[in-house]
């Protein structure tokens, strides 16, 4: 859940605020050893066994009978207070209205101090204020039960002393520190919904990096493989009937190869650029070494600037693919202002596409994501020549 999610489900009155306990699926389960051992329940003990010192304002009026008599209002007094330090981290593990819960159980046990303490229990309110608060509920619904509590701890105040301006302070005390702990709850939520998201933001980095590389190593790979299976079967054929040319195809294949690798290295740096000028010379060297007739522009000048690497990465997975699959003996590339194709008279697309000529082919989709990623469309179909069409509108 984002922060835009979060308070958007806070709206609805459904924020979920089991930051305290970590990660929970949905729906799964959680053991009350694990909500009550878990690293965020011990942080809370360690902060809200400090407010547990103003139960010692209720000794002396528990005691007033003498020690024996007071062990049973001790121990339910005992027994609220371990209800106080246990509550928020229950509190965290339950969903919607259901974490009030924890609040309305310690509001009613408060009454078992009645018969001993009469109407002062009011003063152990304030505990239930602060669960009420430690619920990261929507504002509204926390503050119209902050508001009812310190309502009900001013008539409490009123039945024990009459009207007077000392009933005031325990109404006033329950709201603002109440009130306090409810920002300071939703403060820790929002800090720890930023650190999710950024962890979320860094998985989907990773994944976009894996997915570059991948991509890269594709299209690098690919087309430099297939010019050196090109060329090695090419020198194959010409070691007998000409060996100089052969020896000349291997040189090639080995440029190829100490550049591929070069390529790879780059690649995994996150360093390597494509030059629609060099993709051209690489290809008309390509197609000739593999008997295609190249129909190249000569000019790259009518691409804009800040196109030509994407039309190079276009040139270089279509002329690969011509290579591989056309069975052609022409290849075209047209460059435009708009646009480039690469196009041949080979086999042409195995089916008509589909909608928008949407391709199924690694390459291909790999180079999809290169021009969505710049605005563009990519189509493929069936061309004038008779085979293939690879065609980038930018």
């Amino acid at each position: 859940m984002n922060l835009v999610t979060a308070t958007r489900d806070e709206t609805r009155g459904g924020s979920d605020p089991r930051w305290g306990l970590g990660p929970v699926p949905d729906g799964a389960p959680r053991e009350v050893r694990e909500i009550l051992t878990s690293r965020g329940a011990v942080r809370w003990y360690a902060g809200a066994a400090i407010s547990l010192i103003w139960f010692l304002s209720f000794i002396p009026l528990l005691t007033a009978d003498g020690l024996v008599p007071a062990l049973v209002p001790l121990a339910i007094l005992a027994l609220f207070a371990a209800g106080f330090l246990a509550g928020t981290p229950v509190t965290w593990s339950l969903r919607g209205s259901r974490r009030l819960l924890p609040a309305a159980v310690l509001f009613a046990f408060s009454f078992a101090l009645f018969p001993w303490a009469g109407w002062e229990i009011r003063g152990l309110w304030t505990y239930v204020g602060v669960l009420v608060a430690m619920a990261v509920l929507p504002l509204r619904l926390t503050w119209t039960i902050l508001l009812a509590l310190g309502a009900a701890s001013l008539l409490a105040g009123i039945a024990l002393d009459g009207w007077n301006e000392n009933i005031l302070w325990i109404p006033a005390i329950l709201i603002s520190i109440s009130a306090m702990m409810a920002a300071f709850a939703r403060n820790t939520a929002a800090m720890v919904e930023l650190r999710a998201t950024r962890d979320h933001l860094a998985v989907l980095a990773v994944e976009r990096e894996r997915s570059r590389v991948a991509r890269d190593l594709h299209d690098i790979l690919g087309h430099s493989l297939t010019v050196i299976t090109v060329k090695t079967e090419l020198a194959g054929r010409l070691i007998d009937i000409d060996p100089e040319r052969a020896r000349t195809e291997i040189a090639e294949v080995e440029q190829l190869a100490r550049g591929a690798l070069t390529d790879v290295r780059a690649t995994v740096a996150g360093y390597r650029g494509v030059s629609i000028a060099s993709e051209l010379a690489a290809a008309r060297a390509a197609l000739t070494a593999a008997g295609l007739e190249p129909d190249l522009p000569g000019s790259t000048e009518v691409v804009p600037s800040e196109r030509r690497e994407l039309a190079g990465w276009v040139v270089r997975e279509g002329v690969t693919n011509v290579i591989r699959h056309a069975h052609a003996s022409h290849c075209r590339v047209r460059l435009g202002t708009s646009g480039i194709s690469v196009e041949d008279d080979g086999v042409g697309p195995e089916q008509p596409p589909h909608g928008d000529g949407r391709a199924q082919g690694t390459g291909l989709m790999g180079l999809r994501e290169r021009v969505d990623a710049a605005g563009g469309r990519l189509t493929v179909g069936r061309s004038d020549l008779g085979g293939f069409l690879l065609k980038v509108t930018l």
